[in-house]
């Protein structure tokens, strides 16, 4: 969807929660410009606008910590940015407006429209992202870095869960709703510990829906005696807590002759003995799944993946011992064609036979438009390999933290197209330690994450996005972190789309994977700053008086140059 007026356009980038905006300007549109107005005309006709925290210190020479201020009067310098209000299904008219002048005297430009709708919750394919940004100014400011305690935790209905659920839970907890006598519901789990999901299937069963679960029950070793892992007993806990185990309609198995976890998490729901639906995704059924690290879920309406789904959880509940595992996987699921085809959606399980990861990496290395990857673990030397090779194109990475190992970190920043942003919040060290210019805490404020014991904080999850943004967009997403365990030793699913048909969902992955990723390049950006003591990291608080910012925007080759042509 796309405007222009007077040299200025704007794409509008459409999601499940949120609107991307790629705005673009001619030579002489940019002339003098000193940023974009963004806002939503309300039903009286009333243009309300956004909010920002940056500002011109000609106007705002003291700002309070947390500040924010209308972006009619300080705009965004950027020609990318994204309302993530939105709910689903709905339709907004969204108004933006490039300003000229000065900061004191600001010249409106011309106003451009766009009527967005954003994807239902009840599509055939509907996807949904937590805000899987806690360590944030809007938490800080909405709840003063105060998470919810494990009772608000367990309560869907309080403002802390909503608010960092974003959609996700209420979606699962939809998802399940809608099953009673006619329906069956499959689960695999690996961490089951999260009561309104257990509590949710539970009522399905009291509606007459019949309820089988399977999930991590430890490892069984060849001598038969079975080892607890670290989510087992957890998992049994919730179910008996939830009145699961024994009731009637509801089947609980567990999963223990595996080689190495159990990492599915995915739902199959069945109508009048027919598979119908999945759910699938990276959000374990967990508090810190939901409410906590970012993850994803996608609900795909297709009797022919579900039917797939439904097989592998078969041989799940069958508790095959690994080398059988991997033979049925690989008779159920072979591997794909390369590439994919058009308007493919393929269903790939693990455990499997060794050729998954180098499938993933040939298809990354034949991507021209983009790369969308995320990382939890670490990024696998296959994929990084593809990462150093020089391109054309932007390689973007969300990542947990920095990598570790040295080469692999030489490999991943080898190429000057490949950013990577990783998981870290503003705090004293890193608004405050010796920075040059006015220190950024007296713009920002502090941050704090609310979990204090895990291993994963901030990106859980699993996307790889090829080229979303063109005609032929790849999406490959599920429960697997694309490492050589997810595909030969762990229970895995992924799913595989490509083409025209998948254009709605590859917005939507565009759209929540830059919310994301910008949010944490920022930090990221502002974390090196502090400790390299180089540069003046003010300027991510302050607004140019002038129009000095839009040159980076249009260097040939350049990141900002690139980023900018992605969403034009």
């Amino acid at each position: 969807m796309r405007t222009e007026k007077d040299g200025i356009s704007v794409r509008a980038i459409a999601g499940t929660h949120g609107v991307l905006f790629g705005m673009d300007a001619t030579e002489a549109a940019r002339a003098g410009l000193l940023g974009f107005a963004l806002g939503r005309r309300d039903p009286a006709g009333e243009v309300r606008w956004l909010r920002g925290f940056k500002f011109f210190r000609d106007t705002v020479p003291d700002p309070q910590p947390g500040e924010r201020r209308s972006t009619r009067d300080h705009p965004v310098q950027d020609f990318q940015w994204g309302d993530w209000s939105r709910e689903p299904g709905t339709v907004v008219d969204h108004v933006i407006q490039p300003l000229y002048g000065t900061p004191s005297d600001l010249r409106p430009g011309p106003m451009l429209e766009l009527r967005v709708p954003t994807m239902a919750a009840d599509a055939d394919h509907a996807v949904f992202y937590n805000r899987g940004a806690i360590p944030s100014q809007a938490f800080a400011d909405r709840f003063g870095n105060v998470g919810p305690s494990p009772e608000e935790q367990d309560d869907p209905t309080n403002d802390k869960v909503r608010w960092l659920s974003r959609g996700l839970l209420e979606a699962a907890l939809g998802f399940i709703g809608t099953a009673g006598p006619r329906h069956e519901l499959r689960v695999a789990a690996y961490e089951f510990t999260y009561g309104p999901i257990a509590r949710a299937l539970r009522a399905a069963a009291g509606r007459g829906a019949k309820v089988q679960i399977v999930h991590d029950i430890g490892d069984r070793r060849r001598d038969g005696t079975l080892v607890p892992s670290h989510t087992s007993a957890a998992n049994a806990a919730t179910i008996a807590a939830a009145g699961l185990d024994g009731a009637a309609n509801v089947t609980v198995l567990g999963r223990s002759r595996y080689s190495s976890i159990t990492h599915n998490k995915f739902i199959v729901l069945l109508e009048d003995g027919h598979p119908a639906a999945v759910w699938t995704g990276s959000t374990n059924f967990t508090p810190s799944g939901f409410l906590g690290q970012s993850n994803l879920a996608h609900l795909i309406r297709s009797p022919a993946l579900a039917r797939a789904f439904s097989a592998y959880w078969d041989l799940l509940a069958a508790d095959l011992d690994t080398r059988t595992m991997k033979r049925r996987v690989a008779e159920l699921s072979p591997e794909p064609p390369a590439p994919l085809p058009e308007d493919a959606m393929i269903p790939i399980f693990s455990p499997r036979p060794k050729g998954m990861l180098d499938w993933y990496a040939a298809a990354m290395a034949q991507a021209h438009g983009s790369v969308m990857f995320t990382s939890a673990f670490g990024v696998a030397r296959d994929l990084a390999e593809v990462f150093a090779r020089p391109g054309d194109h932007l390689r973007l990475i969300l990542s947990e933290r920095a990598e570790r190992d040295p080469e692999i970190w030489r490999l991943l920043t080898a190429d000057a197209d490949t950013r990577i942003a990783t998981g870290a919040r503003l705090n004293a060290e890193t608004i405050a330690a010796g920075l040059e210019g006015a220190a950024l805490d007296q713009w920002f404020r502090a941050e704090d994450h609310f979990r204090r014991e895990g291993h994963i904080f901030y990106i859980h999850t699993k996307l790889m996005a090829l080229d979303l943004m063109t005609d032929s967009p790849q999406i490959f997403t599920g429960s697997a972190n694309f490492s050589a365990n997810s595909v030969e030793s762990n229970d895995e699913n992924m799913v595989l789309m490509r083409g025209p048909a998948f254009r709605a969902v590859a917005e939507v992955h565009a759209t929540e994977f830059m919310r994301l990723f910008n949010h944490l390049y920022f930090r990221t950006t502002a974390i090196r700053l502090a400790r390299s003591g180089r540069g003046n990291p003010e300027r991510a608080a302050v607004l140019d008086p002038d129009d000095r910012w839009v040159a980076r925007h249009f260097r040939e080759g350049g990141y900002h140059d690139r980023m900018r042509r992605l969403f034009r």
